[in-house]
C-alpha cells in the first residue's frame, strides 16, 4: 500500500453522514486490505435469520443448544449474500479457516456451523452472510471522502458487545463526539 498502511484487523466506522442504506451506522471488521482491494464483514447489521434457521438449511443433522438457537445471523455485506463467513475465537480443525490475528479467525466452510450450535465450536463466534468488498483504491477513496473512520479492532467489541451497541462502542474508542463531525471534516 503506497498511500495508506493496511487496515487489516481494524474497524471501519460509518460516518453518520453515510446514507447508503446498507452501510448506515455500520461497523465493519476488515479481514484483508492490500493493493488489490479490501474485504470485510459488517458486524452489527442483523438478518432476519437465527442460527437455528440457518442450520436447518445448511446441515439438517446438526443439533443446536437452546441458548444458541436464537443467535442472530448477521448481514456481513452486500456481496455474495448466499455465502457464510464465521468470525471466531481461535480453534483449528475446520476445512477452510484463516487466522487473522492471535485472537480472531475466519472460517468459510459449513463444517463449523454445527459445532457453533453446540459446545464443540469456538468459544466466541459471529455468523455472517455476505461480505463487503472494495476494489483497488476504492476504500482509500472513500476514506478521503470521509465516509469512514478507522480504529484498531477490539475483540471485546467484536464478541462481547451487543450487536446494536457495537457502532457506538467503536466510536467511543476514538474519544470523539462523532455527532460533532461534519461530512467535510479534515478538508481545508
Amino acid at each position: 500500500m503506497t498511500n495508506l498502511s493496511s487496515l487489516e484487523n481494524h474497524f471501519l466506522i460509518a460516518m453518520p453522514s453515510l446514507n447508503d442504506p446498507y452501510f448506515n451506522r455500520s461497523l465493519t471488521y476488515i479481514c484483508e486490505h492490500n493493493d488489490q482491494g479490501a474485504m470485510g464483514l459488517v458486524v452489527n447489521q442483523p438478518t432476519r435469520m437465527t442460527l437455528k434457521e440457518l442450520l436447518e438449511q445448511a446441515d439438517k443433522d446438526a443439533e443446536v443448544l437452546q441458548e444458541k438457537a436464537e443467535q442472530i445471523v448477521l448481514a456481513g455485506g452486500p456481496v455474495s449474500q448466499e455465502r457464510g463467513f464465521i468470525l471466531h475465537s481461535p480453534q483449528s480443525g475446520w476445512s477452510s479457516s484463516l487466522s487473522l490475528t492471535d485472537e480472531i479467525m475466519v472460517t468459510t466452510s459449513k463444517d463449523i456451523l454445527g459445532a457453533i450450535g453446540n459446545e464443540t465450536g469456538p468459544e466466541k463466534a459471529l455468523v455472517t452472510l455476505g461480505y463487503a468488498g472494495w476494489t483497488a483504491g476504492q476504500l482509500e477513496q472513500e476514506l478521503q471522502e470521509n465516509a469512514w473512520l478507522t480504529v484498531e479492532a477490539d475483540t471485546d467489541i467484536l464478541f462481547n458487545t451487543p450487536m446494536h451497541q457495537r457502532w457506538q462502542a467503536a466510536v467511543n474508542k476514538l474519544g470523539i463526539d462523532v455527532w460533532q463531525l461534519g461530512p467535510d471534516s479534515g478538508h481545508a
